[in-house]
């Protein structure tokens, strides 16, 4: 998690605009639900639903589906030191405010769509403890023909928010459901030129008349964008500055398509997999499996490491090698059963580790300077945003000399959005490496790379 304050000047919506945030693709129109289909949204406090998705509402309702919009909380903690106004009042407000807000982008819409929302009052920066509530909620709004589901972002560094977003993500999974995740405070503590996860979003472009329809909405919420009172406890809680991030005539979406899955799924996917079998891919008898270690165990241009880490290990055939010809070594996996399967495997190596881990969101931090990390048949159960994370954790953490080494299947890949070409061609985009090995056969590509002016270059 993030740690920002909302009073921070925070990054400038003209630094997005310079980085190439309009210039992002554009959602695709069928990934909007139209006639007979429905939108639910999931949203932490009132206003998160027309900052990040009013734009959204109103091009679903003019498709003619009908939205839903499921606000967890009332906003009751915004002004905690205000002296003027106790929680239950704001909370009170607040309520009154979204309901303006959401009549506002009704009757502005051309509109063929029906709009319903509801608010469930559940503690506002509390809703982690709230989840079964929240999951509860959410499965009776989908209980009718949902077909796109859109909620808070799950990297937004909000804990409500993320905490949507996860859960939001579980449901989509579910029901084989589409997912538009908003984000919201990310544009206030990323960095465009320092996180690349944003270039793989989608844009959904907005008319005149819905860019309006929205900052009449926005006006709405008038205790979020305006002070309570001249007292101090009682200032503006959006600045201008946050809200331009919201005001330039497009809303920008994380898309999972669905049916498919983020890496975030992966530990129930995997952790599946691995319980009904040990040995799921056959990395114990398989010949191709046989084959590609030894390939890549071939390939790489040293005896010994000193610090290696391995993303995706399952259960430790390739790390065992690897641990071997280094003198730490760290597997990481998404499942609980693979990871203790490997830890077995590599018993009899005392500087050996596997740690059960998500990526990119639980890399290991406390380490730097790897001088060898091998991603191998991992690439693309991430999405973009998710690899192009993993591959800039890479870049940050690798000693001067290190190799990063890839190596994957090359058919397609059912369930997820990328593929063994596309993962490859994502590493190809990092700034200051270059290939030094590239091995290709018809089931799998390898490639392995160094920073440019490293040694052996």
């Amino acid at each position: 998690m993030v740690s920002f304050d909302h009073r921070d000047a925070g990054t400038p919506a003209s630094s997005w605009r310079a980085a190439g945030r309009q210039r992002l693709g554009e959602l695709d129109e069928q990934a909007l639900p139209g006639a007979g289909g429905t939108l639910v949204v999931l949203a932490a406090h009132p206003d998160d639903e027309t900052l990040g998705a009013g734009g959204l509402i109103q091009q679903c309702l003019a498709r003619g589906a009908a939205v839903h919009v499921l606000v967890c909380s009332a906003g009751e903690a915004s002004h905690p030191d205000s002296p003027t106004h106790r929680p239950k009042q704001l909370a009170a407000i607040r309520r009154r405010e979204i309901a303006d807000a959401l009549r506002q982008l009704d009757a502005t819409a051309t509109t063929h769509g029906t709009l319903t929302w509801d608010v469930l009052g559940l503690p506002d920066g509390q809703l982690a403890g709230h989840t079964k509530a929240i999951t509860d909620a959410l499965e009776l709004a989908l209980a009718g023909p949902a077909t796109v589901l859109a909620s808070t972002y799950r990297g937004d560094g909000h804990i409500d928010h993320e905490t949507l977003g996860r859960l939001a993500a579980e449901a989509a999974s579910r029901h084989g459901l589409a997912l538009l995740e908003f984000p919201l405070w990310y544009w206030h503590w990323a960095e465009p030129d320092q996180d690349s996860r944003w270039r793989h979003w989608r844009r959904l472009q907005l008319s005149e008349a819905q860019q309006q329809a929205k900052a009449a909405a926005m006006a709405a919420h008038r205790s979020q964008v305006a002070p309570l009172s001249d007292q101090p406890g009682d200032e503006v809680l959006l600045s201008a500055a946050f809200s331009a991030h919201f005001g330039n005539g497009t809303e920008v979406l994380r898309y999972t398509p669905a049916n498919t899955h983020s890496g975030s799924d992966a530990p129930q996917v995997f952790e599946q997999l691995y319980q009904q079998r040990e040995d799921p891919w056959d990395y114990r008898t398989s010949g191709y499996e046989r084959r590609k270690r030894q390939v890549l165990l071939a390939s790489l241009a040293r005896d010994s490491y000193r610090q290696a880490l391995e993303v995706g290990c399952s259960i430790g055939e390739l790390s065992a090698a690897l641990a071997e010809r280094s003198q730490r070594f760290l597997g990481l996996d998404a499942s609980a059963t693979a990871v203790t399967t490997a830890r077995g495997r590599l018993a009899h190596l005392p500087h050996a580790q596997v740690r059960e881990a998500t990526v990119p969101q639980q890399w290991p931090t406390e380490q730097d300077g790897w001088d060898l990390v091998v991603i191998s048949e991992t690439g693309y159960f991430l999405a973009a945003d998710e690899l192009a994370e993993l591959l800039t954790r890479c870049d940050r953490q690798m000693a001067p000399d290190g190799e990063l080494v890839l190596c994957h299947w090359l058919h397609p890949i059912q369930g997820w959005t990328l593929d063994g070409e596309t993962v490859h061609a994502m590493a190809r985009e990092l700034q200051g490496w270059h290939p030094v090995v590239e091995h290709r056969e018809p089931d799998f590509l390898l490639e392995i790379y160094r920073r440019k002016g490293g040694t052996d270059e």
